[in-house]
């Protein structure tokens, strides 16, 4: 091969996903992820009774717990749904403006993949999976596919 044509040598190393199966790694996101998580509950204007499915289904009680102490190490699929959650917040609010980001998830959707709901709706009824293909939707959306 010609070397004129050779990828120039670089120490950039691709980062490695978070390996969330380490007890280590969910200490040192859980906090900032149930903070974030409850900012975007607040932006999204979501009842209680909405945030605690999409978190997995909650007790109340259990909720307003981490509500007002998020110090905690929360389970693989909770970060993951919040994961999830934030990149779709992330991805309203480079696709739209402030207003209709934070109120695209409450409103119809003609889109075939919710089915006639609210993209809300469909990622209760839906839950991870369905969180993962509104994440997925959006990326793509936004060129981020």
């Amino acid at each position: 091969m010609n070397s004129a044509f050779a990828y120039p040598k670089t120490p950039y190393h691709p980062a490695m996903p978070v390996d969330l199966s380490q007890r280590e790694e969910r200490e040192r996101l859980s906090r900032a992820a149930l903070k974030g998580f409850f900012k975007l509950a607040s932006a999204w204007k979501l009842r209680d009774e909405d945030a605690r499915e999409l978190l997995g289904g909650l007790s109340s009680s259990t909720f307003y717990e981490w509500k007002k102490n998020p110090e905690r190490v929360l389970e693989v699929d909770r970060i993951t749904r919040i994961s999830y959650l934030l990149g779709i917040y992330k991805s309203l609010h480079i696709i739209y403006g402030d207003k209709l980001a934070d109120e695209w998830v409450s409103l119809a959707n003609s889109n075939v993949i919710f089915c006639g709901r609210t993209p809300l709706a469909f990622m209760i009824a839906g839950g991870m999976l369905a969180m993962q293909t509104v994440r997925q939707l959006l990326d793509a959306r936004r060129g981020g596919l």
